[in-house]
């Protein structure tokens, strides 16, 4: 495994722009790329306001980075400061920056331009934004984290067309065994919330667990930080998780199971996003709520599940 080393992300504009070249301040261990030319992006300009995030569209060659990089106990300040200090050097003036609570939390990380989970985490509650200007290029900088890892997704727009180096260019991966890879259904948060306010449940999607496993699998789920949100903004609510299982093993062992993998989950909700516990209640009642079949496997993924439901808003 290679040491952890400083990595340049360069993103190279033809004439007569000069290159923004940006040293990433710990090892890059994945990326994700979208490009468009043309596309537009709309740049957010302050936090949230109560209805929307106020933005300027702005269009030319767009590309978005999501980086996950090796920073255990880097905080997003340690992160994001080099990054602004850099983006100001090369020539642009910075037009918005805030934290997670001077940008609105959950309703500024939804009403921003974001590329999906798993490529790029926000923690609702530890996040910085950055958004600058040079001319009619433009830049924004999104830095969150998880227990292990920083997170940063780079935007930028430029009137010139970008000449993005491949990636091995940008992102030297450690070697050594690939870690095994889930393909959980990406969770849509805002849906959540929506769904907890107008009927007052909704399907945690993201969550895996395996066949006769009660331990949630390692990852950072969206869900949970949507239900931790929801949570938040409404301070007098409480919840109960319900666990289900498919249909294999009896139906004693599939309720002790699936209220095991409930306690997980408000266990996960507890300690990683700081709910209180007793807003929360986890039950179980096995294989007798099916959504789906159990006689095909992903019948059966389907119907292992948690739920989440509001059961009072005092």
């Amino acid at each position: 495994m290679p040491k952890a080393i400083l990595f340049l992300l360069i993103l190279a504009l033809a004439p007569p722009a000069a290159a923004l070249t940006l040293e990433l301040p710990a090892e890059v261990l994945d990326q994700e790329v979208r490009s468009e030319s043309p596309g537009s992006y709309a740049l957010p300009t302050a936090g949230f306001d109560g209805s929307s995030v106020p933005s300027r569209i702005v269009e030319g060659a767009l590309d978005q980075r999501a980086l996950r990089l090796a920073a255990p106990g880097m905080t997003t300040l340690a992160v994001m400061a080099p990054l602004r200090d850099q983006v100001i050097a090369a020539g642009y003036d910075v037009i918005f920056e805030c934290d997670a609570r001077r940008c609105g939390g959950f309703d500024f990380r939804f009403g921003t331009d974001v590329l999906p989970e798993p490529d790029m985490h926000v923690d609702l509650a530890d996040f910085r934004f950055l958004s600058a200007i040079s001319g009619k290029d433009a830049i924004s900088i999104l830095v969150s984290r998880s227990a292990s890892s920083a997170y940063v997704q780079i935007t930028r727009v430029t009137e010139a067309p970008l000449s993005v180096p491949p990636a091995p260019a940008v992102v030297a991966i450690p070697e050594g065994p690939a870690a095994p890879v889930s393909e959980p259904m990406p969770a849509d948060a805002l849906a959540i919330a929506s769904a907890l306010d107008q009927v007052g449940f909704a399907v945690l999607d993201d969550l895996v667990f395996a066949s006769g496993a009660a331990a949630l699998a390692e990852g950072d789920y969206a869900s949970l930080a949507a239900v931790a949100a929801w949570l938040q903004a409404n301070p007098d609510a409480t919840i109960a998780l319900v666990g289900h299982t498919d249909a294999s093993g009896s139906l004693p062992a599939n309720v002790a199971l699936s209220e095991r993998r409930a306690r997980s989950v408000a266990d996960a909700l507890i300690t990683r996003h700081g709910v209180d516990r007793t807003r929360v209640t986890a039950n179980g009642v096995g294989f007798l709520a099916p959504r789906a079949t159990n006689q095909t496997e992903e019948g059966r993924q389907k119907n292992r599940r948690v739920e989440v439901i509001v059961t009072s808003t005092r």
